[in-house]
């Protein structure tokens, strides 16, 4: 009995430790990674009439533009989640940074119409590797404060797309859209210059059976913290669970580090793969979590890039329902400072999450938002003169904001650390459809003065998902990571 005390987690030592220099680093690194796949996501707000106007095309062939990278990203997001749950966290997001810094940059340089969607949609594929860094980066958090540090780490998508508002007001007047593209795809080259000493998730390591490297990187936290580690010997929830089924003449065995590593070893590879960690989404003890999850992530993704986009279409669109001799003249004009005010928004949505999640718990935070985001939409059923639009689409991007922050700290914690990545890789390949789809209703159905349909499905959408969060069967505040669905909050789910 006394030898339990010579046994600690990773979560018990985070928690031990602290937060640090250490996990500031990590911190800038993965922030690093928000800011690029913000930029290449707003900059859609701009690509789209310019090249419109430059190469004569249709609102279709516009809104296009926008759908190839949303159905890219559903493929990255699948696929990177899985390469990360079976090969590591590192190697799922040097290939991400990869796809995406060179399929951004050789973009700028597109011939023709063909060759653009086709870059933006690798584009696509390797942005849709975000989760892997997001999922990267809690695993380094202790458990009290993992929701105040996860809403910062949000902040940088917050800077990514202001970043890009001021890139574009600046550049496309002067230089154009291909110098915007160019430009955008320099944060994500930066990952690749620092990844060598980037560090694997020690959970992830401890998960695979491989506890001395997981212990390397505890201690290279604990020294540049300035802390130490508990004393024992590291384990995963999987061995403590193996440890309390087992019969006591066999606890000294799980102590020692190579059985330890064999047995874990032998049950992650016996359980997991692509298929069959997909499948565990969608056993019994995850399903319900999942369902609501993949509902949640479609309606933040639809409505928060709807609500971007509406921000350049909405006011311009009117124009040329009610000025058809002058649509030609309108049908590329971006009002750079009414985007740029927009962009703005998504600071008190941070501030607000930041303040909320952790007093409210996740849950009733999102939930209050989307209901508030439904309200700030309704007087958009109808044309509101332009300084009001702007207005009410303000509001509406703190609420979607808070949402889609807050869903991005939910995600992960729900997920045990085995199929971590692909769940929230899954959940965020839904969101992608959204993205598809949410230029047809932001784009196309207001160009073809249809705005009155094009909010009420907004308005449908965001409500639904409020229902969704209400829905879902347990609150993370305050929990600690899970290893494996065997823990006693998947069985409760499960009952």
């Amino acid at each position: 009995m006394g030898d339990e005390t010579s046994r600690y987690t990773v979560d018990e030592a985070l928690v031990a430790m602290g937060f640090g220099n250490f996990q500031i680093l990590v911190l800038v690194y993965a922030g690093m990674g928000w800011v690029s796949e913000a930029m290449e996501m707003m900059l859609l707000s701009f690509l789209g009439p310019a090249v419109q106007s430059a190469w004569g095309l249709s609102s279709n062939e516009e809104s296009l533009i926008t759908s190839v990278v949303f159905g890219g990203m559903l493929v990255g997001a699948y696929s990177w989640g899985i390469v990360s749950d079976k090969h590591g966290r590192r190697k799922g997001f040097i290939i991400t940074a990869t796809v995406t810094s060179v399929a951004g940059f050789f973009s700028a340089f597109a011939p023709n119409y063909l060759s653009l969607i086709t870059l933006r949609c690798l584009v696509g594929v390797g942005l849709g590797g975000g989760p892997v860094l997001s999922s990267w980066f809690l695993e380094f958090i202790p458990a009290p404060s993992r929701g105040t540090w996860m809403v910062v780490f949000s902040a940088f998508w917050t800077i990514g797309t202001i970043l890009e508002a001021l890139l574009a007001w600046f550049v496309m007047p002067r230089l154009g859209w291909r110098w915007l593209l160019a430009l955008s795809a320099l944060p994500s080259s930066l990952l690749l210059i620092f990844y060598r000493v980037t560090p694997e998730s020690p959970r992830y390591l401890c998960l695979k059976g491989r506890t001395s490297d997981a212990v390397s990187v505890l201690e290279q936290i604990a020294r540049i913290n300035g802390t130490k580690l508990p004393s024992g010997i590291l384990v995963s929830d999987n061995q403590i669970e193996l440890g309390e089924k087992s019969i006591p003449s066999e606890d000294a065995h799980l102590l020692s580090p190579r059985r330890t590593e064999s047995a874990t070893q032998k049950e992650i590879d016996s359980n997991l793969g692509g298929i069959s960690s997909l499948l565990l989404l969608l056993s019994p003890k995850l399903i319900r979590s999942t369902l609501l999850l993949w509902v949640v992530f479609f309606g933040n993704a639809f409505s928060y890039y709807g609500i971007v986009l509406l921000t350049s279409e909405l006011n311009n669109g009117y124009s040329k329902c009610t000025q058809k001799n002058l649509q030609s003249q309108k049908s590329h004009d971006v009002n750079y400072r009414d985007i740029f005010i927009a962009s703005f928004a998504e600071f008190p949505g941070i501030l607000i999450s930041a303040a909320i999640v952790d007093k409210l718990g996740r849950k009733l935070s999102m939930s209050a938002m989307f209901f508030l985001c439904c309200i700030f939409l309704i007087p958009l059923v109808f044309h509101q003169p332009e300084d009001l639009t702007t207005g009410l689409l303000f509001g509406a991007r703190i609420c979607i904001t808070t949402t889609f922050t807050i869903v991005y700290i939910y995600a992960p914690e729900i997920y045990p650390t085995s199929v971590r990545t692909t769940g929230v890789g899954v959940a965020s390949s839904m969101g992608r459809i959204g993205g598809i789809i949410c230029p047809l209703v932001a784009v196309g159905l207001v160009q073809g003065c249809h705005q009155t349909v094009s909010i009420v499905l907004f308005e449908i959408v965001i409500f639904f998902s409020g229902i969704c969060v209400v829905l879902f069967p347990f609150e993370t505040k305050g929990r600690k990571l899970s290893d494996s669905v065997s823990s006693p909050k998947y069985i409760n789910e499960s009952a």
